[in-house]
């Protein structure tokens, strides 16, 4: 469903992207693994057209999505869903109106059916009855299944989760990981997961790639991964401190 083509971006002359290469196949949880600042999020953020690359190519069903603009660049972005790091709730709206947001500016839904809809999304991550209350009333671990209701509420074909679990303790953690895997189930969709959070990583995942100065060195299983021979991924999934990987970077 998504090939990404010798992908390749710059901040500043410092190279983030380095000729990336990697596949995610219709219907599979694609976890990304790395070091926080290792160009996770950029990566997301090309995937759904929010960056633009210095070169290569992002094929979304075949389209370019880095070579869209316009009308077209919106229809492709339409597809997705995307659960943001830090939720990116709007403080100023209610929950149900945070969750009816992309229905009511890019669908010609009436209110009642979307209402209807805000109420079967929050419903299909444990939350009911909250469309009045605002953002800062939630914990951290409500937020973040608000931020997936409103991932899921046009039917995506793609949900991309920025850090999932990042922010939240560890048994809310794994009540989200639980919950995009029954959402993942229930809807059929692909996902993209970046983390730094192995234990998230497992658990999701259909196959795990890990991004190291600016490439993708690795792809495979949960199993693959965990058993690797490869001392760069082994000695990030283990957490040692000392190998090729220098606290430096």
């Amino acid at each position: 469903m998504i090939e990404i083509i010798n992908l390749s971006k710059s901040f500043n002359g410092k190279p983030v992207l380095k000729k990336l290469n990697l596949t995610v196949q219709s219907g599979e949880t694609l976890v990304v693994i790395g070091r926080s600042g290792c160009g996770k999020s950029v990566l997301l953020k090309h995937i759904i057209g929010i960056m633009r690359p210095e070169g290569g190519q992002i094929l979304i069903d075949g389209e370019d999505v880095a070579r869209a603009k316009g009308r077209e660049l919106e229809r492709i972005r339409m597809k997705f869903g995307m659960l943001f790091q830090g939720s990116a709730l709007f403080d100023s709206l209610t929950i149900g109106e945070n969750v009816g947001f992309a229905l009511q500016e890019h669908t010609t839904m009436d209110e009642r059916s979307v209402a209807t809809r805000v109420r079967e999304c929050l419903q299909m991550v444990g939350l009911k009855g909250i469309e009045e209350m605002k953002p800062s009333e939630l914990s951290g671990g409500m937020r973040k299944r608000v931020g997936l209701a409103r991932a899921i509420a046009r039917n995506p074909q793609l949900i991309l989760y920025d850090e999932p679990t990042t922010g939240i303790d560890p048994i809310m953690g794994d009540a989200i990981n639980d919950l995009i895997k029954a959402l993942h189930d229930k809807l059929k969709v692909t996902s993209i997961a970046v983390t730094h959070d192995m234990t998230s990583a497992y658990k999701i995942a259909s196959r795990i790639a890990m991004l190291y100065d600016g490439k993708i060195v690795e792809v495979g299983t949960s199993e693959e991964i965990r058993h690797t021979s490869n001392p760069i991924v082994r000695q990030f999934v283990t957490g040692a401190a000392t190998g090729p990987i220098t606290t430096e970077e």
